[in-house]
């Protein structure tokens, strides 16, 4: 830990719980949908409900995806597992207690590495364990009185506990989008942060250097990465400064407040014990077979760590760019197809982290949406590579093919060029026309480029790019020009 990690000269100590709601279509122990959106109360049914008589069932697809998930981040998959009750009273509970495991879970162990600029980090996991969710407490909506939807209850979720292993915020929201990028990238959960599909709890404390570890305090359902950074960056702040004016932290459970950019204490933080766990009587073990693992695995989609480095050792990209284009399966694939049509993996990254993901960003929208297709804009790259545009023209053509003047798989490339003027002028026999024309003209910028003055080059170059209204390559005309020059 260096002096520039610390704040204030104490260290911060992060540690997550993320609750992924799985991607099935009917809850953890029960057949009622999981669908989003529908009428409060509707898709609750007697087992989610647990009425006198009803028995859970376990969810083969949910399993499947904690399985998934275990192969995905290196973890232990435990062959057998079991569920316990968790035992509180809330209003939005209807059972008094929450299916979960706890002893031993079904995912074990297991790290999430990414980068925070150009240095790795790796977060260690300490389980995932499979549990239900619970009810919806709905308050704003009613004149002073709370509402209560039950249609969550039941929905399957993977709780991923981490070790308390990141030191700042900048690695918390790196490590949570991570995480966010693997659940769904392999199907699991659809990420959606907005409608409760993916929730982070982040534990925060903060300690001086050598000193064991501070009192932490949660930072319950944070639902966006934006919140995620100002909650934390907050909470670090406050713990700090009650620290310093001679105060205790208190272990307890806090809402952020995107309103006033503050955290408020809910409750005090309960520990295990105060939960009562104990073996839920109703559900048998969970065993899961290595010929279920190994069918798993067989399903599993390259991932994206895998991928990033294939991207480096077969298109030869860096591996911030690798990185980059690996950030979901959409944006992979549109890579490959534009790399393997052009033939120029290091310009197609640079145009799509560039042009493409710069409109792409603007429009907020994703890149299965954008209107330049890949085909199109490898016939544009292709004419990049072969001399026939330049960089300015190429963004014109590109321009042209973003508002949907082109149609086509990548010929109206072509057709947009011609009709636009935009062609590059490589005739070697045409440039030098040029050039000594403008020589001719500026015979004070000549003098000056004999007498030393690269500025004077400079300056003869723009003449001639002018003199070719921009159409003449570049390249070229450097070279041209410094041969006319010098001989």
């Amino acid at each position: 830990m260096t002096s520039s990690n610390l704040i204030h000269g104490y260290e911060v100590v992060i540690g997550f719980e993320t609750h992924a709601q799985l991607a099935t279509r009917s809850k953890i122990f029960s057949r009622a949908s999981t669908a989003f959106g529908a009428e409060p109360n509707t898709q609750a049914c007697a087992v989610d409900l647990a009425l006198p008589g009803t028995l859970p069932v376990m969810n083969r697809a949910a399993v499947e995806c904690a399985i998934k998930l275990g192969l995905a981040l290196g973890s232990h998959i435990a062959p057998m597992s079991i569920f316990a009750r968790k035992n509180y009273f809330y209003p939005d509970l209807p059972k008094g207690y929450q299916i979960s495991q706890y002893e031993i879970p079904v995912v074990q162990g297991g790290e999430v590495s990414f980068y925070v600029g150009d240095e790795k980090k790796t977060v260690r996991l300490v389980r995932a364990h499979l549990e239900e969710d619970a009810g919806k407490s709905l308050h704003e909506e009613f004149h002073g009185m709370s509402g209560i939807d039950l249609n969550r209850a039941g929905t399957p979720l993977l709780e991923i506990v981490t070790e308390p292993d990141m030191r700042s915020t900048a690695e918390a929201v790196a490590y949570a989008r991570e995480l966010h990028k693997i659940v769904t990238w392999i199907g699991i959960c659809d990420g959606n942060m907005q409608e409760g599909s993916f929730r982070c709890d982040a534990n925060v404390s903060v300690r001086k250097p050598g000193q064991p570890l501070g009192t932490r305090r949660e930072i319950k359902n944070l639902n966006s990465f934006k919140f995620m950074q100002q909650a934390i960056d907050y909470e670090i702040r406050w713990q700090i400064e009650q620290l310093e004016d001679g105060h205790a932290i208190q272990q307890a459970t806090v809402l952020f407040d995107p309103a006033t950019g503050e955290t408020r204490a809910m409750r005090t933080k309960e520990d295990a014990a105060d939960y009562r766990y104990f073996p839920d009587p109703d559900l048998p073990p969970l065993y899961i077979s290595e010929q279920w693992i190994e069918e798993q695995r067989a399903l599993m989609p390259e991932l994206p760590r895998a991928m990033a480095a294939r991207f480096v050792a077969e298109y030869g990209l860096p591996e911030y760019d690798a990185n980059t284009l690996t950030q979901s399966p959409a944006m992979a694939a549109y890579f490959e197809a534009v790399a393997r049509a052009c033939g120029q993996p290091k310009l197609a990254s640079n145009w799509i982290m560039g042009e493409v993901s710069r409109r792409l960003n603007a429009e907020e929208i994703g890149i299965a949406r954008s209107p330049v297709g890949a085909a199109q804009l490898a016939a544009l790259i292709a004419r990049i590579a072969d001399g026939t545009l330049s960089n300015s023209a190429a963004r014109q053509v590109f321009d042209a093919l973003w508002k949907g003047e082109g149609t086509g798989e990548g010929g109206d490339v072509d057709a947009l060029i011609e009709a636009k003027g935009l062609k590059q002028v490589n005739d070697a026999g045409a440039l030098e026309q040029i050039i000594a024309e403008v020589l001719a003209a500026n015979p004070d910028n000549v003098a000056q480029f004999k007498a030393g003055k690269d500025k004077a080059f400079n300056a003869l170059v723009g003449q001639v790019m002018k003199a070719s209204k921009g159409k003449a390559n570049p390249q070229q005309v450097n070279a041209l020009l410094r041969a006319r020059l010098e001989g």
